[in-house]
């Protein structure tokens, strides 16, 4: 048997290595249960732990009602940035608590500026909690504010649809004169979608005038931004 071992040298030779044994294989792990699951993260919309925390003892303080409750909610607030504000804001006014939201308002409205989307967003709010008084003291300082962006169209006609879905005559007449104020039709395009809002909610208070005038300020801007064009063009 010895003998015929040595006859096949073959037997002798060691095993060339597998290819299960040189090639590698890796598998994919995946870390974390469903909370991993979780969408990128958006400014304002995320509530970060300093948020959290501010309306917790937002909370607080409002439950035992301190004499000097402004005073003691003014470092909770401004020690917030502007993403973390918003944010507080947000989630204060999906849980539909207004007056906590109208305080969280104030403070980013004067630390940061509130742009009309903020502005829209509280105005809905104060309207769906029957806080009437409180919508129309907010346009009334808007307008004190003396300025506003006629070109942010989304903001804007979020605005107007909030005042006349809740019912404000006054405060819609308001809007329309701070638009006009901030170059509305003159230096800004009038935006079809705002107008048609516009004017369908003046006919909604059967202020019919208003509502023609809306129409014609915005034809005659039309006109005359056409015409500017032109005028442009052939130069």
């Amino acid at each position: 048997m010895s003998s015929s071992l040595f006859q096949n040298p073959t037997f002798l030779q060691p095993l060339p290595p597998t290819s299960s044994a040189a090639r590698r294989s890796y598998f994919p792990v995946r870390c974390g249960g469903p909370r991993s699951q979780r969408g990128p993260l958006v400014k304002g919309r995320v509530l970060s732990i300093e948020a959290i925390q501010a309306i917790q003892t937002l909370k607080r303080l409002h439950r035992t009602n301190p004499p000097d409750l402004s005073h003691a909610l003014s470092p909770t607030l401004t020690r917030l940035i502007k993403s973390d504000l918003v944010a507080a804001l947000r989630e204060l006014i999906r849980q539909q608590n207004c007056t906590l939201a109208m305080r969280v308002f104030s403070t980013l409205r004067s630390e940061y500026g509130a742009d009309l989307t903020h502005h829209a967003e509280m105005a809905k709010a104060l309207g769906n909690c029957g806080m009437l008084e409180e919508l129309d003291n907010l346009v009334v300082d808007l307008e004190h504010g003396g300025e506003i962006d006629c070109g942010d169209y989304k903001g804007l006609v979020n605005l107007i649809k909030a005042v006349v879905g809740a019912k404000r005559r006054e405060s819609t007449v308001r809007v329309y004169g701070l638009m006009k104020k901030c170059g509305w039709g003159s230096v800004v395009v009038p935006d079809e979608y705002v107008v048609q809002v516009l004017v369908n909610g003046f006919k909604s208070f059967d202020e019919i005038e208003l509502a023609k005038e809306v129409q014609d300020e915005c034809n005659k801007a039309f006109a005359n931004f056409s015409r500017a064009k032109l005028d442009k063009l052939k130069i």
